[in-house]
């Protein structure tokens, strides 16, 4: 269908403003998940008594309403995406209450809310919503300093990690305090309560290492693997071995089907083995083409607001698509993340299409911004 720069409609004007690359990057990685989801899906589906294609199905059902979401986001104007990120916030830390309470308890932790058959992570939802907004009171903080912006961004924070620690979910825990981290970093907090903060996630870390057996296991493990199972991991490296340059093909790979989790989390390890080492460089270049894009797109934005959140919602796209693939080739401890629009997971895929509708919307191209420099500072150290 063609659109002339003529036509004043809301599409024509979307279509002309929105960045078509980065657009065209996130659909492809989507379209990727979905032959992915079928490669490696199939087997675990089969091993656990359910219907072949019941995995692939579900994902196929998120997968238009992702796309929706993804598009109908993108349309809207900063400020109308800012306050749904408001209510996007407030829904799923809600939710996320409800969910210590009402979810049910899959493998120890309270992380999912039942609606009927479908099951959704609420964490998922709140992770870009929340950047965002800790995007908003900082930038506001910046441009007036009587507001207390950052010290609301700073509470916000702490109660979106203490209902995650409580769930207990530790790797999206990690993930969210390193990508406000590293905003706060851009936005120029003093370097005496960086250290403070890297001290307090050390404290952290070192706490769950000592209270929590499951983290004491996984990284007892990690740092020696003779010192539990390490199945799940042995058989991704070992998938990455025998995938070699090319691959053994779609359909050819062994791997997913003794691995329990080769269509979440492992499922980098199951891209290795049936298309090669050539399909994963391919894949983590498209991965670091979003992230580098988004990135500069941030550096010329004028406004800090839309600097901040596009920062903050590439960084987190970006560390969850490294840890999930430093876990499969065992350069970080297991833990359990998909890699985003790739791994089965319906409540990732929405997740991250609201956060990439997010990107597109702030990335819009505006008659007033100037893509060779950009009109604010942040606040000085």
């Amino acid at each position: 269908m063609l659109v002339s720069r003529s036509d004043r409609g809301v599409f024509a004007r979307w279509w002309f403003t929105v960045d078509r690359p980065l657009l065209s990057a996130v659909l492809l990685l989507m379209a990727i998940g979905v032959l992915i989801s079928m490669a490696a899906s199939p087997p675990v589906a089969a091993r656990i008594g359910l219907n072949t294609f019941h995995f692939f199905k579900f994902q196929m059902a998120f997968l238009v309403p992702a796309v929706i979401l993804l598009i109908s986001v993108s349309m809207l104007e900063p400020r109308q995406a800012r306050r749904a990120a408001f209510l996007m916030l407030g829904l799923s830390l809600a939710l996320m209450v409800a969910a210590l309470y009402w979810g049910p308890e899959i493998k120890g932790a309270h992380r999912w809310i039942n609606f009927g058959p479908i099951g959704l992570q609420p964490s998922e939802l709140a992770k870009p919503s929340f950047v965002v907004i800790a995007a908003w009171f900082l930038a506001e903080h910046t441009k007036r300093p009587d507001m207390p912006g950052h010290v609301i961004a700073y509470m916000i924070f702490a109660v979106f990690v203490a209902l995650l620690v409580v769930q207990p979910d530790f790797g999206q825990t990690a993930l969210v305090v390193l990508t406000f981290g590293a905003m706060l970093l851009i936005y120029g907090i003093p370097w005496i309560l960086v250290l403070g903060l890297a001290g307090l996630c050390a404290s952290g870390v070192m706490a769950a290492y000592a209270l929590v057996p499951h983290v004491t296991s996984r990284l007892d493990r990690f740092l020696n693997p003779d010192k539990g199972d390490s199945f799940q991991v042995d058989t991704a490296t070992a998938a990455f071995h025998n995938g070699g340059l090319l691959g053994a093909g779609p359909g050819g790979g062994q791997a997913k089907q003794i691995l329990p989790d080769a269509h979440t989390d492992f499922t980098f390890a199951v891209v290795g083995e049936e298309f090669g080492l050539i399909a994963c460089v391919g894949l983590m270049l498209l991965f670091a083409f979003v992230v580098m894009r988004i990135l500069q797109r941030a550096k010329i934005e004028p406004d800090p607001f839309p600097a901040l959140a596009l920062s903050g919602l590439g960084i987190v796209f970006g560390l969850q698509a490294v840890i999930n693939m430093g876990v499969n080739v065992s350069l970080l401890p297991a833990k359990g993340m998909t890699l985003p629009l790739i791994s089965y997971g319906g409540s990732s895929l929405i997740g991250v299409a609201f956060a990439m509708g997010m990107v597109l919307a702030f990335s819009r191209r505006q008659p007033h911004v100037s893509l060779s420099s950009t009109t604010w500072q942040p606040v000085t150290t």
